[in-house]
């Protein structure tokens, strides 16, 4: 589907404004489960990224407030526990206990480990292994939920006052008041990383969008295989603002185990741990904070071109090498 880029960024109220919406994990694909993690190898997507060259100029993300808007985590998990500073539930699961955000699906935990999962017995690590993750429950055991859980999750973020919010769910129409909400958590200088959806059919001219990432105000990145392809499922339109590994990546999942699963949905938090990273570093090399707008553009520095049209690849992989 095509649309006028001009009428797409309006702001128009309409039918949108009190529609209660379906909010639903974008649709991934589980490889492996249960795996025995015995390379002593960083998973490739670290690699790929070149993290570990940022990790000692950012402190490894250390003291960096990063949401997770998803279907809870294992918080027990033995890479995860030492990083979970918060928690809080949005969902009627758990008789609405708010202090209970378990993970019944398992993408929440898997999308926490690829932020910040700390290394400590194992070679499964995040791109911010030292990053503070508030875990925001806001889809429940079917990996689904109201656009209003979404919405409370977003602003119970911007009071934490968390440096990123990131959100690997979608739906197919825009929600005005959700785009308030992040539009409120930007200008209180978070940065919001969403996934950019996994409707893609591999034609970079038919355009995919999904919603939030489809939001210009919100970093919107799709997903590469090992060898820096674009994934076929991928979106591909005119708001992608880059590309992060999302094939076939591996991380943690409930019940202390690990997983290998893929999607644009696994791409969007190695950009959430880069963004933590690059705060960090910012403040040394900047000597202050800088906006949401000017860690944006250290971003998209931070990125490498590949050989395929923007509307699948943004302004390209994030790449940590240093300058």
């Amino acid at each position: 589907m095509k649309i006028n880029k001009h009428n797409f960024k309006k702001d128009a109220k309409d039918s949108n404004e009190t529609k209660e919406q379906k909010v639903k994990l974008i649709p991934y694909t589980m490889n492996r489960d249960n795996l025995r993690v015995k390379s002593k190898a960083y998973p490739y997507g670290i690699n790929m990224i070149d993290a570990p060259n940022m990790w000692k100029a950012s402190y490894r993300g250390q003291g960096i407030k990063v949401a997770i808007i998803d279907t809870g985590c294992d918080v027990n998990h033995v890479s995860l526990k030492d990083n979970i500073a918060g928690v809080r539930n949005f969902t009627p699961e758990d008789n609405k206990d708010p202090n209970v955000v378990i993970d019944r699906v398992g993408h929440g935990t898997h999308v926490a480990g690829i932020v910040a999962a700390n290394g400590k017995v194992d070679s499964v690590i995040g791109a911010a292994p030292e990053a503070e993750l508030y875990i925001l429950k806001a889809l429940d055991r079917t990996g689904s939920g109201k656009s209003s859980w979404v919405i409370n999750a977003v602003n119970y973020a911007v009071d934490l006052k968390v440096d990123v919010i990131s959100m690997s769910l979608g739906m197919p129409e825009k929600d005005n008041k959700l785009e308030r909400a992040i539009k409120n958590a930007i200008k209180n200088n978070i940065l919001v990383v969403c996934a950019a959806g996994n409707e893609g059919d591999g034609d970079y001219d038919d355009f995919e969008y999904s919603y939030p990432a489809a939001y210009v105000d919100v970093i919107a990145v799709g997903a590469v295989d090992k060898k820096a392809v674009p994934a076929p499922f991928s979106n591909a339109n005119l708001v992608i603002d880059c590309v992060a590994p999302g094939v076939d990546i591996i991380s943690t999942y409930p019940n202390n185990r690990f997983a290998s699963l893929s999607g644009t949905s696994m791409a969007a938090p190695y950009v959430s741990g880069t963004v933590a990273l690059l705060k960090n570093w910012s403040r040394d090399v900047f000597q202050r904070e800088l906006t949401e707008s000017e860690l944006y553009a250290q971003l998209i520095k931070y990125t490498k071109t590949l050989q395929y049209p923007r509307t699948i690849q943004g302004n390209g992989l994030i790449y940590l090498k240093q300058r």
